[in-house]
């Protein structure tokens, strides 16, 4: 099996300045080199600067870390029996509104499912109503139902809060995944929709995976402290970065997985105390979990289930087991 020669994770916000990309390059000696995080930078050319950093006949493994597959029951709703054949026709023809986000519960529908544009009044009931769905976790795909350790992950098309993933997924399918599918210009096979993960590996082409850091946390031993009175802890919080580093440090030893100067002294320092210190984090902790499988340390978990493999999707690494 061919193995990438680069392997980058993205961790995906929905403003460009939460977009954070961490990146291993496989080195003659066959052992990965780790780098320091780095902006994504302008998403429209992304897949094109990887596939020139992979260099003539390269292969590049390429995670994001927003959802990339539409819940069963929606699709089922919306007659959508292929991922893969309806991601380059959104945002145009008969799927010409997908992208914009409902202001009013009246405008949502099948062919406009996020919701909402902005707070105010807003309510789940809304969404529920307007795609014709009895609950929430029918608009849950399987891989992002509460597994041991790790709470649901939002529902794709809700687009309020902290948690939320849906405005994301758009400036990620918007601007990165649909367009390449749609020009053609280059090799992009998305896995777990072109097939399972070590029949991908093909010179000059780049796999997109969908990714999740919490998922990783549970592979790497990545723990937070509890909250004490009055003091904030978890991800965004420098010194529960930091007392990560012994267990991250552990692990690239234990892998092979050589890391930079540079992410070496972020690691042991939490990655600083910038707000986007914990995005840098997140970035690093994907890279690490995509290593993992790409080493044969972690199985990929290619799904079992047709509708999985051809409508909703998996996340790289974690374990499939069906509903």
């Amino acid at each position: 099996m061919y193995l990438p020669g680069l392997v980058v994770h993205a961790d995906w916000g929905s403003s460009p300045q939460k977009r954070w990309m961490a990146r291993a390059t496989l080195q003659e000696s066959n052992r990965y080199l780790a780098h320091t995080p780095a902006p994504v930078g302008e998403p429209s050319t992304l897949l094109h600067r990887l596939y020139t950093d992979a260099g003539p006949g390269g292969i590049v493994l390429l995670g994001f870390d927003f959802p990339i597959g539409l819940p069963a029951r929606y699709a089922d709703l919306a007659g959508i029996n292929d991922f893969l054949d309806l991601l380059p026709l959104l945002g145009q023809g008969d799927w010409a509104d997908f992208y914009t986000v409902a202001e009013e519960p009246v405008q949502i529908s099948l062919h406009r499912p996020f919701y909402p544009h902005r707070s105010g009044h807003a309510r789940q009931r809304h969404l529920l109503d307007g795609l014709g769905v009895a609950t929430m976790t029918d608009l849950r795909r399987q891989c992002d139902l509460a597994r041991p350790g790790r709470r649901p992950a939002c529902p794709l098309f809700w687009t309020l809060g902290g948690q939320q993933v849906g405005k994301a997924a758009i400036a990620g399918w918007k601007e990165v995944l649909g367009s390449a599918l749609r020009s053609g210009e280059l090799d992009v096979a998305i896995w777990p929709f072109a097939g399972p993960l070590c029949g991908l590996f093909k010179p000059g082409r780049i796999i997109v995976a969908e990714t999740y850091p919490a998922e990783v946390y549970t592979h790497l031993g990545v723990t937070f402290s509890k909250n004490k009175a009055g003091q904030k802890s978890g991800k965004r919080v420098q010194r529960d970065r930091a007392a990560n580093a012994p267990r991250l440090l552990a692990w690239a030893a234990t892998a092979q997985v050589e890391l930079d100067p540079g992410l070496q002294v972020m690691l042991q320092d939490g990655f600083g105390a910038s707000a986007d210190g914990d995005d840098r984090f997140d970035a690093t902790i994907g890279l690490f979990g995509m290593l993992n499988v790409v080493l044969g340390r972690q199985p990929p978990g290619d799904p079992e289930d047709e509708r999985v493999r051809k409508i909703e999707g998996w996340i790289l690494g974690q374990a499939y087991s069906g509903r």
